[in-house]
Parts: C-alpha cells; structure tokens; sequence
C-alpha cells in the first residue's frame, strides 16, 4: 500500500517540477513576475496535494484540478494534458522542444502529410489552437480536408479535450474575447524591434535546427489583463518562402492562463499591401490602419 502512495504521489511531484520548470523559464526570459509566480504557486499546491492528482483528474475531471487552490482554468488544463499525454506543449515551445506535427497525429485520422500541412498552413500548434480552426472554417478549406473529413476532426478533437477542460467553452470565441488587433500588432511590433536589435532572450528550437543554435527570439510581454508571449514562426512553410522574419506567431493568456494564438504578417496584396496585418483578422487590420492613416 505504501509503495502504490509512493508511486502516485510521484506523478504529483512530477507535475510539479515541470511547473516550476516553466516558472524558472519564464523568468530566465523576462517574463511578467506574477505570471512566474502563479506557476509558482501552483507548483506549490501540486506537490503538497494529499491525494493523487490522476485519481482526481479521472473522477472529476479538468473541474477538480481547477477546484485545487492556486491553480486556475488554464493551469489545470495544462496539468490535464499532462496527465494525459506525459507531455506539455507550451513548457515545450518556450524550451524551443515543441514538434506540432507529431501532436497532431495523435488525433484520429491525421497521418503525418496531413499534420505537417495543418501546422505549415494554418500556424497553429497545439490541439486548442486546432479546435478553434476546425470551429472557424480554416480547416475545412486545406486541401485534402473538405468538410466531412473536417467534421470528423472536429469530433475526435472534442472528444479528446472536453476532459482537458474546467467548463464547457465556445471552440470558436468571437474577436471580442481577444485582445483587439491594435494590441497584437502593437506586440508584434516591439517583437520585431527587439529582435532586430538583438535585445530578446534566444532559444534554440528543435526543429529545422540540426546545428541547435539559439537563434529564435522571444518575447514575454503585458498590456493591462493581457500576458503574451511571441515568437518567429518555425513551420516548414515559412522556411521555404524565406518567412522566419517575417511571419511572428503571438500567444495571448488571460488571467486564467488560458491560452489562444494569433499570427501576424506583412500583406502582400490588396489596400494594405506591405502593412502588418492579423491573420483571420484582416477586416479589423484594414480598418485599424485606415483610421491610423486618418489621424
């Protein structure tokens, strides 16, 4: 009986050295002090929990990690992806370790052309991300989707998160529950400032990197409730078209640390040819850099 406490409270402290793993990354690189110390704190409830933390998750769900003090919606669902794939995809991506396309194939009926050309295409990188783009159309429209290959993603996707989350939220969250594109661009603009003029913390991604070189910047940034963090896109496509200075992916955390992704680049066509705009957001951007143009 000892030993099989012994052996669940040890996936407790295993969650918990992650979350402090991401704190310290987070503040190696700059990143909001509240936000290190959320993950702090966090790291604090999990390792001092009096029961195991799977037992928790399979009996109640996302509902009971979000329940545990400290913890949070966002928080308890990155622990719940813990639990269940033995892997957490943002302590990854800032370590410059994430592969998108192999999480991909996780889901049913992705093989891995399939999944390289959803996170080529669609710049998106984790299964969130990839609900959200099979509630808002893009997905429907990559070739070799269609809609009924489309459906059956979005299916397998709701199956595979619905546990991963504290309450039931719209896949699909209209541009109001974003930050307003004034802000992304305003983030993606310091980003490329301060990468340009080397001041950024460098990490060296896995992928497209045999040498390893620390050469990606990021950015850890706030504007009012808003955390983000901002990276130049790393995707196959983008080094095939000579885009990795060009194309930045931003990630946006609300108070809850729950996480959404938008990307931002350099129009090259239409009324705003050579202006920044926000992938998905361009009616907004259009707008933005009229009114911009007007004052």
């Amino acid at each position: 009986m000892i030993a099989m406490e012994a052996e669940s409270y040890r996936e407790n402290g295993q969650v918990a050295a992650r979350l402090r793993q991401m704190a310290d990354v987070l503040s190696a690189q700059g990143a909001n002090p509240f936000r290190v110390a959320a993950y702090n704190r966090a790291a604090d409830t999990v390792a001092g929990w009096h029961e195991d933390l799977r037992v928790l998750y399979e009996r109640e769900g996302a509902k009971g990690l979000d329940a545990l003090p400290g913890i949070g919606s966002g928080i308890a669902s990155a622990i719940a992806e813990m639990l269940q794939t033995g892997r957490w995809s943002q302590l990854e991506r800032v370590r410059g370790a994430l592969e998108p396309e192999r999480l991909f194939q996780t889901v049913p009926g992705l093989g891995p052309e399939l999944a390289r050309r959803i996170h080529d295409t669609l710049h998106v990188d984790t299964l969130e991300a990839l609900e959200v783009a099979a509630h808002d159309g893009r997905l429907d429209g990559l070739p070799g989707i269609g809609k009924r290959r489309a459906a059956a993603i979005r299916a397998a996707l709701t199956e595979m998160l619905d546990r991963t989350r504290p309450r039931r939220r719209l896949p699909a969250p209209a541009p109001a529950s974003e930050p307003g594109v004034a802000l992304l661009l305003d983030v993606d603009r310091e980003y490329r400032e301060k990468a340009e003029a080397g001041s950024l913390p460098t990490i060296a991604p896995k992928r497209f990197n045999p040498e390893r070189k620390a050469w990606l910047p990021v950015l850890h940034t706030t504007r009012g409730a808003w955390h983000f963090t901002a990276l130049y896109s790393n995707t196959a496509k983008a080094h095939e078209l000579g885009k990795t200075r060009d194309w930045v992916v931003i990630y946006f955390y609300d108070s809850d640390h729950n996480e959404r992704q938008r990307t931002v680049v350099t129009e090259t066509r239409g009324e705003i040819e050579g202006r920044r705009v926000v992938r998905g957001r361009e009616r907004e951007c259009l707008a933005h850099h009229a009114g911009a143009a007007n004052q």
